[in-house]
C-alpha cells in the first residue's frame, strides 16, 4: 500500500524513529496517561522520569502461538471431537478474505502500513479529539497485537489474574512497555506477519477467538470466504464484542458494520457500489454453535474421554494436571487414535439395540482390540454423555478401570464380576502343566471343605464349599446348571459347557501358583483400587471364588486377556493413541505397541481349540456368528454370568479381533440382581450371558471380524488332545444369532448356559 508519509512523525523512517522515540517518551509521560488511562494525572517530573523508565523497558516480545483448538482424530483421520480453552483455528493471511484485512485496517488502524508500530500522528489526533471532549483511542494494530500476546502468555502460564485489558486497568508503564515492544516487533516481523498474528489472536466472542473461529461461529463459513458485509461486521466487533454482537444486539451491530463500510469507502478500499450493496444487506447470522469436548463427539464420546484422561495423566505433558490441561486444551494438538469409525458405528448400534429402552438403567458395553497390536478398535456403551429426555445418561465409562496404573482417574466404572469368563485361565494352566484336555475328572464332587489339601507353592488357598461347614465360614456346596452334569466329564467338556464342578476338579490337580501366573501374565487385574491403595490390584486366584470370577474386572481388560490367546500367547498392552503432534508439527509422546510372551504358544492353541468348542456345541452355540445360514468362520469365546445375574458377559476372538461384551448393573455397588427385569420391552426371569451380551458380541463380530482376519487357529499339539491327532473343532450346531431384542430362548436339549442356578452360579 503506497500513501503519502510524514517523515517527521512517521516511526517507519529513521528521522521518524528519532522523533518517535522522543515523542513517545515525552508525550506518554505527560499526555498518554491522560489520554488512555482514565482519571490519571501526571506531573512534569513524572514526564521526565518516563524517559528513563522507557529506556529500561524490555524490547523483545515472546510471541508464542496463542491457545489453539486441539483435535482428536480416528485412525482414518476423521475428527472425533475438538477441545479447547479458547476456540481458535490458526489460518495464514492468504486464507483470510481480503475484505477482512481491509475492514480491520480501516476501522482499527488506517495507517497500519505507514507507521513503525506506534502511530504518533494518531496519538496527536486522539489528543486533539480528547481535548474537545470526544475521547478517542490511539492503539495501533501492532500495539493491540502486543497486548493480546502479553495476555496470551499470561494465560499460558496460568496467570489469568495478571491479564490487563486495553484502556481498563493499564497504567502509564503498561502503555510505555506496549509501545516499546510494538516498535521492536515491527523490526522483527513484517506487516503481513503482524496482521496475520493479530487476526488469529483477537477476541470476537466467548466461543470464537481468531478470525477462522469467528467466521464459523457467526456465519458458518471460513475466513477466506467472508463476504464484504460479513467482514465489516466482524471487524467492527473487535472494539466491543458484547456491544456489537449481531446475535444479541443486531441494531448496534449493523450501525457499527455500516460505520466500518463508510471508513472503507473513505479510504478507497471499496467502491461506492460495493459500499451501497453491503449497507443494504441485512445483518443475518448463521450460527454454528461451538460444541467442544467429548460430550459433543461425532462418535465414541467415552473413548474420546478415555483418551483425554490418558494424556492428562501423562507426566510427559506437564508437571501437574493444570500444566497438562493447558497444553492439551490450548496447544492446538492433533491426537490420532486407534479408533476404527466403521467398527465403532457397529458397536454403538449393538449397544443401543441391546438396552435402548431401559428405564431401570441397566448397562450395556462392548470393547474390541486388535490382538497383535493392542489397538483399541471400538468402545461403546448404551448411554449418552449428556442428559437426554427419557434416556440413560452417564459420564462414567463402563469399559475401563476406575484408575490407571499410576492411580490417576480414568472416569471408569471399574469393571464387573466376570463370572465364567475366568474359567479359560484355569484351563490354560491345566494345559501348561502338560495335562490333556480330554482327561476325565470327577464333576460329581461338590464339597471342598476348609481343610482340603489344595496345592499352592507360593501361598495359601482360602475359601471352602461345604454346606456342613457354613457356620465356620464355608459356602454352600458347588452347584451346576442341571443335575446331569454331576458325573465324570472331560476337562474339555467342562469348559465348553461351563461346568463349575469341572473347574474345581481341575484346580484340585493344579498348582494355584501356576493359575496366578497365567492370570497375571495376560494382564488380568481388578478394575477397582484396593484398600491399601493399589490402583490395579491383582486378581487373587488363591481365593477360591475367583476361579468363577468374583472380582470385578473391566471389559477392556478382559478383551486384552483373550486377545493373548488369539495372538499365539503374546499379550499386548491396550493402546488408544498412535500419535500426538503440536501446532508446529512436532511429535509429542504417544503410545506404541508393547507386547510380551505371556503363555506358551501351544497352550494358547489348546485354549483356542476349546473356546471354539464353546461356540460350536457348548454354552455359546446359540450365538455363534455366521456369515450366512451355512457359512461361519473360526471363532472362540466364553460366556459368563455372576451369582445374581447382575453381570453377564461374552468374551471372545478370531485371529484378528478380540471383543468383550457386557450387560449388567452399572450403578453404585452393582448389587441389583438381573432377575425379573424388563429390557427393550422383553421380560427376563433371569439374564444369562447369551441373552443380551451374546447377540451384541455375535452381531458385532459377524460384521467386523472378517475385515480384521478370520484365519483358522493353529492346531494344538496332538498330545494335548488326549494323545490323538489334533482334529478340527467340531462343526457348529446352533442357528443364526438373533438381534439383542429377540435373543432366542434355549431349547430343552440345549447345552448348559449361564444363568440362575446354572453352571456359572458361584457358591
Amino acid at each position: 500500500m503506497v500513501t503519502r508519509k510524514n517523515p517527521i512523525f512517521d516511526t517507519a523512517t529513521t528521522l521518524g524513529k528519532i522523533f518517535g522515540f522522543l515523542g513517545v517518551s515525552a508525550i506518554c509521560g505527560v499526555l498518554v496517561a491522560g489520554l488512555l488511562v482514565p482519571a490519571a494525572a501526571v506531573s512534569g517530573s513524572a514526564a521526565s522520569g518516563s524517559i528513563d523508565f522507557f529506556d529500561t523497558l524490555p524490547a523483545e516480545l515472546k510471541v508464542d502461538p496463542p491457545n489453539q483448538t486441539t483435535r482428536i482424530l480416528a485412525a482414518d483421520g476423521s475428527q472425533i471431537a475438538s477441545v479447547y480453552s479458547e476456540n481458535r483455528t490458526k489460518v495464514s493471511l492468504d486464507q483470510i478474505s481480503p475484505f477482512m484485512t481491509k475492514a480491520v485496517i480501516a476501522v482499527e488502524d488506517s495507517r497500519f502500513y505507514d507507521h513503525g508500530g506506534v502511530d504518533t500522528t494518531g496519538i496527536m489526533r486522539a489528543l486533539v479529539a480528547t481535548a474537545r471532549g470526544n475521547k478517542q483511542g490511539a492503539s495501533t494494530i501492532t500495539q493491540q497485537y502486543v497486548n493480546n500476546v502479553l495476555n496470551a502468555n499470561l494465560a499460558a502460564e496460568g496467570n489469568e489474574e495478571a491479564i490487563k485489558l486495553n484502556g481498563v486497568n493499564k497504567g502509564v508503564g503498561d502503555k510505555l512497555r506496549e509501545m516499546k515492544l510494538s516498535i521492536a516487533l515491527e523490526k522483527e516481523f513484517s506487516k503481513d506477519q503482524i496482521l496475520e498474528g493479530y487476526l488469529n489472536i483477537v477476541f470476537f466472542n466467548r466461543d470464537a477467538y481468531g478470525i477462522e473461529a469467528a467466521s464459523k461461529f457467526f456465519f458458518s463459513t471460513s475466513a477466506k470466504d467472508l463476504t464484504l458485509p460479513q467482514a465489516a461486521l466482524l471487524a467492527g466487533l473487535v472494539n466491543s464484542p458484547s456491544a456489537f454482537d449481531p446475535i444479541t444486539n443486531p441494531e448496534n451491530s449493523k450501525a457499527r458494520r455500516d460505520l466500518v463500510l463508510g471508513l472503507m469507502l473513505d479510504q478507497k478500499k471499496i467502491t461506492q457500489e460495493e459500499h451501497d450493496a453491503a449497507v443494504a444487506t441485512p445483518v443475518e447470522t448463521k450460527v454454528t454453535p461451538a460444541r467442544q469436548g467429548c460430550a459433543y463427539a461425532s462418535t465414541a464420546p467415552y473413548f474420546c474421554d478415555y483418551v483425554l484422561h490418558l494424556l492428562e495423566n501423562n507426566p510427559a505433558y506437564g508437571a501437574d494436571i493444570k500444566e497438562r490441561q493447558r497444553l492439551i486444551y490450548g496447544g492446538g494438538l492433533t491426537i490420532t487414535t486407534t479408533l476404527d469409525p466403521a467398527a465403532q458405528s457397529v458397536a454403538q448400534e449393538q449397544a443401543n439395540a441391546a438396552a435402548g429402552a431401559n428405564p431401570d438403567k441397566w448397562g450395556a458395553a462392548m470393547v474390541a482390540v486388535q490382538p497383535n497390536t493392542g489397538k483399541i478398535i471400538s468402545m461403546a456403551q448404551n448411554t449418552t454423555f449428556l442428559p437426554t429426555q427419557g434416556g440413560f445418561d452417564s459420564q462414567v465409562n463402563f469399559n475401563v478401570d476406575q484408575l490407571d496404573k499410576n492411580g490417576n482417574d480414568l472416569n471408569g466404572m471399574g469393571g464387573a464380576q466376570p463370572g465364567s469368563t475366568m474359567k479359560p485361565f484355569t484351563f490354560a494352566e491345566w494345559l501348561n502343566e502338560g495335562k490333556t484336555m480330554n482327561t476325565v475328572v470327577n464333576a460329581a464332587q461338590r464339597r471342598y471343605p476348609l481343610n482340603f489339601n489344595w496345592k499352592n507353592t507360593c501361598g495359601k488357598v482360602t475359601g471352602a464349599y461345604n454346606t456342613a461347614e457354613k457356620a465356620l465360614g464355608a459356602a454352600d456346596d458347588l452347584q451346576n446348571a442341571e443335575p446331569q452334569w454331576y458325573r465324570p466329564l472331560t476337562v474339555l467338556e467342562g469348559l465348553y459347557n461351563s461346568i463349575n464342578t469341572v473347574t474345581f476338579a481341575t484346580a484340585a490337580q493344579l498348582d494355584f501358583c501356576g493359575i496366578q501366573k497365567v492370570v497375571d501374565a495376560v494382564g488380568l487385574h481388578s478394575g477397582l483400587p484396593s484398600s491399601d491403595g493399589d490402583p490395579n490390584p491383582k486378581i487373587n486366584m488363591f481365593t477360591l471364588g475367583n476361579l468363577l470370577g468374583s472380582t470385578q474386572t473391566s471389559p477392556l481388560t478382559m478383551a486384552s486377556a483373550f486377545a493373548t490367546f488369539a495372538n499365539d500367547g503374546k499379550y499386548c498392552e491396550p493402546i488408544a493413541i498412535t500419535s500426538v503432534t503440536d501446532n508446529a508439527g512436532k511429535n509429542l509422546p504417544a503410545q506404541s505397541t508393547t507386547c510380551r510372551d505371556a503363555i506358551k504358544p501351544e497352550v494358547a492353541r489348546g485354549v483356542n481349540y476349546a473356546l471354539q468348542e464353546v461356540m460350536n456345541q457348548g454354552s455359546g452355540s446359540l450365538i455363534r456368528p455366521r456369515l450366512s445360514t451355512k457359512t461361519s468362520f473360526p471363532i472362540g469365546a466364553k460366556t459368563g454370568t455372576s451369582n445374581n445375574n447382575g453381570s453377564t458377559w461374552v468374551v471372545g476372538h478370531t485371529t484378528g479381533l478380540a471383543t468383550a461384551a457386557w450387560f449388567g448393573d452399572p450403578l453404585g455397588n452393582q448389587s441389583r440382581a438381573g432377575q425379573n427385569i424388563t429390557v427393550n420391552g422383553k421380560f427376563y426371569p433371569g439374564i444369562d450371558g447369551y441373552m443380551i451380551a451374546g447377540p451384541m458380541f455375535s452381531n458385532f463380530m459377524t460384521k467386523m471380524a472378517p475385515g480384521y482376519g478370520t484365519n483358522p487357529f493353529p492346531a494344538p499339539p496332538t498330545n494335548m488332545v488326549n494323545g490323538t491327532t489334533a482334529r478340527t473343532p467340531s462343526a457348529p450346531t446352533a442357528t443364526t444369532p438373533s438381534s439383542p431384542a429377540t435373543a432366542p430362548a434355549p431349547a430343552p436339549s440345549a447345552p448348559a448356559t449361564d444363568g440362575p442356578g446354572n453352571s456359572d452360579k458361584k457358591g
